[in-house]
């Protein structure tokens, strides 16, 4: 399970950094310094807490590649990225991006009104040497996202606007990865302690990790 995650990090809220050959983001946010490291920078969808310009400009450098929902191409193109280098994405896609195979999935609220379905906004799997990791973006259990198949699942538990930790253990249950993170929680929405209750829901069939300090 170690290797699945050797070079993963949640560095805060939903912000996740995949090391190694590549450097890839996911959600950018509260950056520390300006690293200027990603080859990827890869959006959920358009709220603060995950499009931030800011952080965005602190990991981007020359040829760094965007992947955004279709709605935020022409916001990534006033961020300073070329059109050549902007990657617009509709939900339920399969793309291949240089070397990079990724599909997308749905993410969106069912009842409450923060992500509607309507928006086109996603989550992602990416298949990285043959491990498969889901990042679920800001989302509720649905119908798409618990057809996911995967190794590794970044998936939000702070409530409110997502999933509750409650929530998205049933959803882990159901999609069974090997290795399950929790993400968005403990400081815009959710505490410290929602890692707990989710680690302790989940089936023996998936190792809970908790890699965002707190």
């Amino acid at each position: 399970m170690e290797n699945l995650l050797k070079n993963a990090e949640v560095l805060y809220h939903s912000s996740i950094r995949l090391g190694g050959e590549q450097i890839i983001y996911f959600d950018p946010f509260e950056i520390n310094g300006e690293p200027q490291d990603a080859d990827y920078i890869f959006i959920t969808h358009d709220h603060y807490d995950h499009f931030s310009e800011k952080d965005i400009s602190r990991v981007k450098k020359d040829g760094t590649k965007i992947v955004v929902p279709e709605s935020l191409a022409g916001k990534a193109e006033k961020t300073g990225f070329s059109k050549e280098n902007i990657c617009s994405v509709s939900p339920e896609g399969t793309y291949r991006l240089d070397g990079l195979s990724f599909q997308t999935i749905p993410a969106y609220n069912k009842m409450a009104p923060f992500h509607v379905k309507r928006k086109g906004w996603v989550g992602y799997i990416l298949e990285i040497a043959g491990t498969r990791y889901y990042i679920a973006g800001d989302t509720d259990i649905t119908k798409e996202n618990k057809k996911v198949s995967c190794d590794v699942a970044f998936i939000p538990i702070g409530g409110t606007y997502p999933m509750d930790a409650k929530q998205a253990a049933e959803l882990v249950n159901i999609i069974k990865p090997k290795v399950a993170v929790p993400t968005h929680y403990g400081c815009i929405v959710g505490k410290k302690g929602d890692a707990d209750v989710f680690a302790g829901l989940l089936s023996d069939e998936t190792e809970c990790r908790i890699l965002l300090k707190l």
